[in-house]
C-alpha cells in the first residue's frame, strides 16, 4: 500500500453549475491507473470518501465527483435513513447531464501528469452502479464495474456502445438481478458479445450494508 493525498477540486460542467471532486493521489511522482468512484444516492460522504481512499492506498488515482451538483449545495451529503430526502436529486439527473460530468471528470484525468491515459476504470455504488456502466457507454475506458446497480433499464439502450468489460456485482436480497428488466439487460449485452460478468452474493443483508462492514 502506498501513502495517499487528498484534496477537493472543482471541475467546470457544460452548461451547469461547477462540479466538485474528491481526490485522492499517491504522495509521490509516480504514475498510476485512475479509478472513477461513482457515489451512491446518499452524497459523496464519509464511506464514498473512504472507498476512496483505500483505492488510492492499491495504487491509484481515485476521483469521487458529486453528482447531484447541479440541485445541492457543494459537499451535500444526507443521512442513509433519509432516503426520502433524496429522491428529488435522484430524480433530476438525466443520462445527458451525467454524461457531461463523466467527461469533465475524464478530461481532467486525461491531463494529470500522475496518471496513465489508457488505464482508467469507473467503480460505482447503487446510483453509481448506473452512472459507471453509463460512464463505459460513453468514455473510452478500461474497465466498468457497477455494485448493485439500480434502474440499469433505464439506459438499456447504451448497452451497444460499451468500450471495455463490465462487471455487475450485487447480494440477493437486493433483488438486482431477479427484476425482468434487469435481465433482459444482460441478456441484450450477451448477445451482442459484449465481455460482461455478473457476482450474485448469497447474504441476508443488501449489498449497500455489505460495502459498509
Amino acid at each position: 500500500r502506498v501513502l495517499f493525498r487528498s484534496q477537493t477540486i472543482t471541475l467546470q460542467v457544460n452548461n451547469a453549475n461547477d462540479m466538485n471532486a474528491f481526490v485522492v493521489s499517491p504522495d509521490d511522482k509516480g504514475i498510476y491507473p485512475s479509478i472513477i468512484v461513482l457515489q451512491e444516492a446518499f452524497g459523496v460522504n464519509h464511506h464514498i470518501k473512504n472507498v476512496t481512499e483505500k483505492i488510492s492506498a492499491d495504487g491509484y488515482v481515485a476521483i469521487a465527483p458529486e453528482l447531484f451538483h447541479r440541485t445541492a449545495p457543494a459537499g451535500f451529503e444526507i443521512s442513509y435513513t433519509n432516503f426520502e430526502a433524496v429522491k428529488p436529486h435522484i430524480q433530476s439527473l438525466t443520462p445527458e447531464g451525467l454524461i457531461n460530468d463523466l467527461k469533465s471528470v475524464y478530461d481532467w484525468l486525461m491531463k494529470n501528469t500522475q496518471v496513465i491515459k489508457n488505464k482508467i476504470a469507473t467503480i460505482g455504488f447503487c446510483l453509481g452502479g448506473r452512472v459507471s456502466f453509463l460512464a463505459n457507454a460513453t468514455l473510452p475506458l478500461a474497465a466498468a464495474v457497477s455494485y448493485y446497480g439500480g434502474s440499469l433499464h433505464t439506459i438499456a439502450d447504451k448497452a451497444k456502445d460499451l468500450h471495455a468489460p463490465q462487471l455487475f456485482s450485487g447480494a440477493d436480497r437486493t433483488n438486482i438481478f431477479c427484476l425482468n428488466t434487469e435481465r433482459q439487460l444482460l441478456k441484450r449485452l450477451m448477445m451482442q458479445k459484449k465481455i460482461i460478468s455478473t457476482q450474485l452474493f448469497h447474504m441476508q443483508i443488501t449489498g449497500l450494508t455489505a460495502m459498509k462492514e
